[in-house]
């Protein structure tokens, strides 16, 4: 049985930061700021599932007829964006439809907002799997299978010029972009130095691991990542709304006694409420300090599609 017949594709991870190049061994391509989907399509249907395998078609129904928009059977890797009124993807927009329970409001959502599938590679192509594969090659045959209309586009990339690029997209307050070998082989579940990303302005994903009330409003979310080792690390803190739906399910989350780390957090978090550290968040920021935390945190909102054990301190090439 193959990759297509059992569903087992995994996607290749993006790897190291670094800050913009030019170099003609490379292409950009701008950084979507999405839910990461793999998209298994041929005569008989579409299966969308995310980074953890789960199924996406009941939050994003516009798309069931993905299929129709590729000439042979496939399957291909990219990102589901939803597009504010400015044109930029709008992460806040995914995540909220990916929590949705309700039918009605996710058919109302998906009339009103329709998602869009870009597909930036592909990995399985009629009955083969390419991912041995150099990325032109395989951008090429994705160009020749992908019909691009309003549920699903090709990425658009530039090749050499990432410096000038990356301050296209600095200047439209896009995220960023991401840096890729021409001959960069795609590498299942793996980070490698191929794929780099090259962000405006920063986020990260971090573990929830307790909050704080800091008045009647708003909380501090005390954050985490895991380190080398395998332990959670203090990270910094982000204030959210009380009011907020993300609280509400925060709030929910079982209660342990302590915090996780192995060294004890500063002292403004010694009257934390802790939680069993499960949920991922997304944060914003403009810089780290010397010491990993973020300044000016920005809570972006949960991310459903990662687990706890993925969130982990980053590196950074030089």
């Amino acid at each position: 049985m193959d990759m297509f017949d059992s569903r087992s594709a995994v996607p290749m991870l993006i790897g190291v930061e670094s800050g913009p190049f030019d170099d003609e061994a490379w292409i950009y391509e701008l950084k979507l700021d999405g839910e990461r989907t793999l998209a298994y399509l041929d005569r008989n249907g579409t299966l969308l599932v995310n980074k953890r395998s789960v199924r996406l078609l009941a939050k994003f129904p516009e798309l069931a007829t993905l299929n129709d928009s590729v000439s042979r059977r496939c399957i291909l890797d990219g990102e589901l964006i939803i597009v504010d009124e400015n044109g930029h993807p709008d992460f806040e927009e995914v995540k909220r439809r990916s929590l949705m329970t309700r039918t009605m409001a996710i058919e109302r959502a998906a009339a009103m907002r329709p998602v869009v599938f870009v597909a930036f590679d592909i990995l399985y192509d009629t009955d083969r799997e390419i991912i041995h594969l150099p990325l032109m090659e395989r951008k090429a045959i994705l160009a020749d299978v992908v019909r691009d209309n309003a549920q699903m586009s090709v990425a658009r990339y530039v090749s050499t010029q990432g410096i000038a690029f990356y301050d296209l997209a600095k200047e439209r307050r896009l995220e960023g972009i991401i840096a890729k070998r021409k001959d960069s082989l795609y590498s299942p579940g793996k980070r490698t130095k191929d794929w780099v990303k090259i962000k405006n302005l920063m986020d990260d994903d971090y573990i929830i691991c307790g909050y704080v009330s800091n008045a009647e409003y708003v909380v501090s979310l005390v954050l985490g990542q895991y380190d080398r080792s395998g332990r959670i690390i203090y990270k910094g803190r982000v204030t959210l709304g009380k009011a907020s739906e993300d609280f509400a399910l925060i709030e929910k989350q079982p209660k342990v006694k302590s915090w996780p780390f192995p060294e004890k957090p500063p002292a403004y978090v010694d009257n934390a409420t802790w939680i069993r550290p499960k949920l991922v968040c997304k944060v914003a920021f403009m810089a780290r300090n010397h010491n990993g935390l973020m300044r000016q945190p920005v809570y972006r909102g949960l991310r459903p599609d990662k687990t706890a054990k993925e969130t982990r301190e980053p590196e950074i090439m030089d």
